[in-house]
């Protein structure tokens, strides 16, 4: 049986508390609630040691997570993603110890499927029956999926031009899935109203508690494996924010419990040009962003124009001595190639945003050469075949292939 030290639900904003056995959104005053745990008992009852021989994916930080009992659980089988020393990417970007976290690899084929693996999950526990979100379109479809393990009802809103992969998964998994000539904020105001007419659970990024806890095992698995020794630098797509919330939280925690020393990675919030009000907000020093009129970007999962926790991403940010970049589509583009052709990994765009961002931030100095740099690939690029639209060459029955250097020399 699983055992979960989970004791109340906190407001980061007010410090109001919540009692996690019953059904929780957001505080009264409306921010997010993060998961507490008794870290005095969870140090004491799990050593590092305890990890050896446990299931290979993010339940086997089962202390660390707030089910309670191993029948609730619905996994995929998620989590434990490699970290690749991408060497020859390394070597175009001028960087010594460059490292991809491969989230491609997951169910569903993005970092979403920990979210709904830990959110699915307690809802099962609490007894939920149906679960209704926007989503910019890879949350739908691993919501919907694990949704559908768990025998839940799942509405799902996105928006009209999410990749057309996203919108497949979600109605083959059975979700109602709904789409809306808009953004994915223009979705949330549509799940908001359908939540209180119709009284499904909403399952918003960061109205929910409890996905940012399956997005928090990236960060002990980087902790994990890298021997209990932080990187040096975290890059992370950002949209809703909620990977990089809880790979902070997860270092939080480790520290308290004593498994790693008071050392943090400088977090960095990747952005495309076209939506960027965590940017914008850092280059102004602000707290909290504003919401960033006209948004557009061929990166879906960066396109949210207001993130509800997105005092939480700053806060992590400004802690850990980090900052904030966007790049263009363009270089977003250039990266996808760059990393397929020295490394053979279709990365998605938002991966490929982090790439581009590691680029400038090295050219501008700010990250050093040697240092140990860890990109987050949140997806797989196979979930976007409309990105690149190659003309390629065809040949008659029979003809011959051309090898570029043999014709440059005729």
């Amino acid at each position: 049986m699983s055992k979960s030290f989970l004791t109340h639900l906190e407001c980061p904003k007010c410090g109001k508390t919540y009692d996690p056995s019953q059904v929780q959104t957001v505080c009264t005053c409306g921010s997010p609630l993060l998961a507490r745990y008794d870290l005095k008992k969870l140090g004491a009852s799990v050593t590092k040691k305890d990890l050896a021989g446990r299931r290979t994916d993010m339940w086997r930080y089962r202390e660390f997570l707030p089910v309670a009992s191993e029948e609730n659980i619905v996994s995929l089988g998620e989590g434990m993603t490699p970290i690749l020393k991408t060497e020859g990417l390394g070597a175009a970007l001028g960087l010594d110890n460059l490292y991809i976290k491969d989230e491609g690899l997951n169910p569903t084929g993005t970092f979403k499927a920990r979210g709904a693996s830990a959110g699915v999950s307690m809802a099962k526990q609490l007894g939920v029956k149906e679960v209704s979100m926007p989503t910019a379109g890879n949350a739908g479809g691993a919501w919907s999926s694990y949704g559908a393990k768990a025998g839940l009802e799942t509405y799902i809103v996105m928006p009209e031009d999410a990749p057309d992969l996203a919108k497949k998964e979600c109605y083959l998994a059975g979700a109602h899935t709904y789409l809306v000539k808009g953004l994915i904020s223009d979705a949330g105001k549509i799940v908001g109203r359908a939540a209180k007419r119709y009284g499904f659970f909403d399952a918003s990024t960061l109205k929910e508690p409890y996905r940012i806890e399956g997005k928090k095992t990236m960060g002990l698995e980087i902790a994990e494996q890298f021997g209990w020794e932080v990187p040096d630098v975290v890059l992370y797509p950002t949209g809703g924010g909620v990977g990089l919330i809880g790979i902070w939280k997860a270092l939080e925690e480790l520290e308290a419990i004593g498994w790693i020393g008071s050392k943090r990675p400088r977090m960095v919030s990747v952005q495309a040009e076209g939506c960027s009000p965590i940017v914008k907000a850092f280059n102004e020093g602000k707290k909290e962003s504003v919401f960033f009129d006209g948004a557009q970007t061929l990166a879906g999962g960066v396109r949210v124009p207001k993130a509800l926790g997105d005092f939480l991403v700053l806060d992590g940010v400004y802690k850990s001595g980090g900052t904030a970049v966007a790049v263009t589509d363009a270089e977003i583009v250039e990266c996808l190639g760059i990393t397929a052709r020295t490394e053979g990994m279709y990365i998605c765009p938002e991966g490929a945003a982090a790439v581009a961002a590691t680029r400038k931030l090295y050219r501008d100095g700010w990250i050093k050469k040697n240092e140990k740099v860890v990109i987050l690939n949140t997806g797989t690029g196979l979930k976007y075949p409309d990105i690149v639209a190659p003309r390629l060459p065809v040949l008659e029955v029979g003809g011959d292939i051309i090898v570029p250097e043999m014709a440059a020399g005729q």
